[in-house]
């Protein structure tokens, strides 16, 4: 039985039966009983043990990715660890694999658990409840990559907006006019899909055409599919990638119809990988600091453990364009400002 099902069978939200199990007052005692009675049905037994250590100070921080195999999480990863071991903490890592259900029962496990506090990569929808619940138990929590709407928490992310900008902006000035862009419907993609539209605008091309603005998968087998369409009806003069995932299916799709790059269309991506320069023809990107990510996120997190912080915060980390032959033009690199 999971926390899930017994919000289910009392019919109430995933927080409230938290907030039970966890002895919240706020709970009014109609909801209590119902949550109580559905635990007794289900059999669903809280870790007690664990309750009773979360009044000691714990030297551990939960840490919840979307997907462990991104690499652009496994520098995130690495940077959060190196930065909480230089503070005496460890971590627990959680993976989400983006589902709302498994964001929910990595919280609940890890505030078992006794954390301290949490890094989270919020899930692209749900789970908001259990998100202000966490807030309004002035419980450390800092997100990475994406922000919450409504919630105002400590978030660190890159100028995902810029960073596009930057890109499209550079394929413009390279004379490419007919750019087409894949973004994932998450939001950094839209984040990403913005700055390609205020690129053009900027650029006095108008906004792009609808065709050209498509919506893609954070995987990597749906971008493949989407791109393998575009590319097949009217190939465009150039492609912009809004995820490394997103990157790779189009590679696939540009290989199996034997699409030669850059003559027959440029590639830009965002995501720096260290395979970039290995690939057929080494791709143009755009480079995050994601082990920074990860280390002022354990930066914010000890600040708001230790009673240092007040208002949340939110840290834009600058963005680097690097060139590479994908392009059509000659390897360099083109910073963002430091925001």
């Amino acid at each position: 039985m999971t926390i899930q099902d017994v919000a289910q069978r009392a019919n109430v939200s995933i927080a409230t039966v938290s907030r039970v199990l966890n002895d919240n007052q706020r709970v009014a005692g109609e909801l209590r009983e119902r949550v109580l009675m559905a635990t007794d049905q289900l059999g669903y037994k809280p870790d007690r043990v664990a309750r009773r250590l979360r009044a000691q100070k714990s030297e551990v921080i939960g840490l919840i990715v979307a997907d462990i195999q991104n690499p652009h999480f496994v520098s995130v990863i690495q940077g959060v660890q190196d930065a909480a071991y230089d503070h005496g903490m460890n971590i627990i890592l959680c993976d989400t694999n983006e589902a709302p259900s498994r964001l929910a029962e990595n919280i609940q496990v890890l505030r078992a658990e006794s954390v301290a506090g949490l890094i989270i990569v919020p899930t692209p929808s749900g789970n908001i409840d259990l998100l202000q619940e966490l807030q309004e138990d002035h419980f450390p929590l800092v997100v990475l990559d994406r922000t919450i709407e409504g919630l105002a928490l400590d978030t660190v992310m890159s100028d995902n907006f810029q960073g596009a900008y930057d890109a499209v902006q550079h394929l413009i000035n390279l004379g490419y006019r007919r750019i087409a862009g894949i973004f994932p419907n998450v939001q950094t993609g839209i984040e990403r899909r913005n700055g390609f539209i205020q690129a053009h605008l900027d650029a006095g091309l108008g906004k792009p055409s609808p065709s050209l603005i498509l919506n893609g998968s954070y995987r990597v087998q749906g971008s493949y599919e989407v791109a393998y369409q575009l590319f097949s009806e009217r190939l465009p003069e150039a492609v912009f990638t809004a995820t490394n995932f997103v990157t790779l299916g189009v590679i696939r799709a540009i290989r199996e119809l034997g699409i030669l790059v850059p003559n027959d269309l440029a590639l830009v991506g965002f995501d720096d990988l260290p395979w970039a320069d290995e690939l057929f023809i080494p791709y143009t990107a755009v480079a995050q600091p994601t082990y920074e990510i990860g280390t002022q996120a354990v930066q914010l997190l000890l600040e708001r453990i230790n009673g240092m912080a007040e208002a949340p915060r939110l840290v834009k980390l600058p963005v680097r364009l690097v060139v590479r032959a994908s392009c059509g033009s000659k390897q360099r690199t083109i910073s963002t400002p430091n925001l």
